[in-house]
């Protein structure tokens, strides 16, 4: 229910009820399009994709690296797994400052998300430069990997030809035989009106801006500030 505050007027809290059906037809919208994503029918098998490495601890050193598979990602059975391709790497020489931003976030929460389903980071970038800015953003909880020796990148959308990078957010599923399917990828630019907006939903930053009078404006995330 709405809450009425002292000294409001009408104009105000008609308006403010006004929006507050909007905001609930809203929720239920995006309720209708988490069901429909959920009810996608089996996507097709993937490769057995191979990534680099390191150790856990990110202060452990590079060496010795090892490979890990597509499928070994999945720590155990009926678990589906997210990928966030991180643009970084090959021509993206520079870390993305917006993967940035979603990548801190994902560092606070990977250990709830992480119940539920298994959860990975993946960049073109070679392994040793890749732990390097995990460890200057400290991003200790979560598990970094390098593609750029395959095609992973390439084949999922996330990297063009001449190696120019983008966001992908990916999610795949094991079936009963243990292949790995795809299951469902989001890119920011949805289509030619829809620019880095996308993948919107997988940080609170735009959100809390969005909620005040002076909204996101032409605020841009940065490396540093």
């Amino acid at each position: 229910m709405q809450t009425r505050l002292t000294g409001e007027s009408t104009e105000y809290a008609d308006a403010r009820e006004e929006l507050r059906h909007a905001e609930i037809e809203l929720m239920r919208h995006r309720e209708q399009v988490a069901a429909m994503r959920r009810g996608l029918p089996p996507g097709p098998v993937v490769d057995d994709y191979v990534f680099e490495e390191g150790p856990a601890d990110l202060h452990a050193g590079d060496a010795p690296a090892r490979t890990v598979r597509l499928s070994e990602l999945f720590s155990e059975p009926g678990r589906d797994l997210i990928v966030y391709h991180f643009m970084y790497g090959k021509q993206q020489e520079q870390a993305c400052p917006m993967c940035t931003m979603w990548i801190d976030g994902f560092n606070g929460i990977v250990d709830h998300v992480t119940q539920n389903v298994d959860f990975a980071v993946v960049a073109a970038a070679e392994l040793p430069v890749l732990r390097a800015y995990a460890r200057d953003r400290q991003w200790t909880n979560l598990r970094l990997l390098s593609a750029g020796a395959g095609t992973f990148k390439y084949d999922l959308g996330s990297e063009d030809a001449e190696g120019i990078q983008d966001s992908t957010v990916s999610v795949f599923s094991r079936d009963d035989t243990g292949a790995v399917r795809h299951v469902y990828s989001v890119h920011p630019r949805m289509s030619d009106d829809i620019d880095e907006r996308g993948i919107d939903l997988l940080t609170p930053v735009w959100h809390l801006l969005d909620l005040t009078p002076g909204g996101r404006g032409d605020w841009f995330p940065a490396l540093r500030y």
